[in-house]
Formats: structure tokens, sequence, C-alpha cells
């Protein structure tokens, strides 16, 4: 599932729209990542719910080519990239929340997020 080119939507509610950019049970994930401070592959691979690396790939590479998050080579031999996440990124933060609150107040056995995710603001 790679981004739709620009003038290329299925249509124009905004809820299409944003589910052809981040609607999918991984990317939603590798953003909560980004918003508690994970920034390279490896720390994204290491997240409980164990992403397949190929699929990591496509999800860090389609959100870039989103505009939700950039990436900056932190390392040479060989060549190593952080991501981070870019102001339309950082925008999608009380999405998470809500979704957070709505996952504690109507799915029992779920955590409650650190204060200081559910605290940020955008």
């Amino acid at each position: 599932m790679s981004p739709l080119p620009e003038g290329a939507k299925r249509s124009p509610c905004p809820i299409a729209t944003a589910l052809d950019l981040v609607g999918d049970k991984w990317t939603l994930l590798v953003m909560r990542d980004l918003f508690v401070g994970k920034s390279k592959f490896g720390e994204f691979e290491d997240s409980p719910e164990g992403i397949p690396t190929n699929i990591l790939a496509e999800r860090l590479k389609r959100l870039e080519a989103g505009g939700m998050i950039e990436r900056q080579p932190y390392q040479e031999r060989p060549v190593r990239h952080a991501y981070a996440l870019t102001k339309k990124g950082r925008g999608f933060l009380p999405v998470l929340q809500t979704m957070s609150q709505w996952g504690n107040d109507f799915v029992s056995g779920t955590w409650v997020p650190p204060a200081f995710f559910m605290e940020m603001k955008v």
C-alpha cells in the first residue's frame, strides 16, 4: 500500500484520505513509536508487536512519501537513517491520543499509555 499520487485520491472525504496514508495495522504503531522517541530502524523492530522488517521498511517509505516523517543519515558506512516527525506528522498526535483513550475506555486488558504521551501537545 503506497501513498496515492497527489490528485489521485479515491474521494475528497477526509477520513478516506487519512486512511490512504495511515490506514493499516502497522503504520499507526510506527507513528506511536515515533512519538515516544524511537527514530532508528532497529528501535522500531524492537517494538513488542514484532513488525516484519520488509513491512517496516515499506511503511517508513510510505510515511516519508506522504510527508509525515523525514529521514536523515546518522551513519555513513553503511548508510543508516534516523526518522523524525514533520509538522504534518506531529499534527497526528491527537488522533493517536484519542485512539489510546478509546482503547482504554472500551477494550479490556489494554495498558495505559505513559502520562507524557497523553499530555503531549502538538
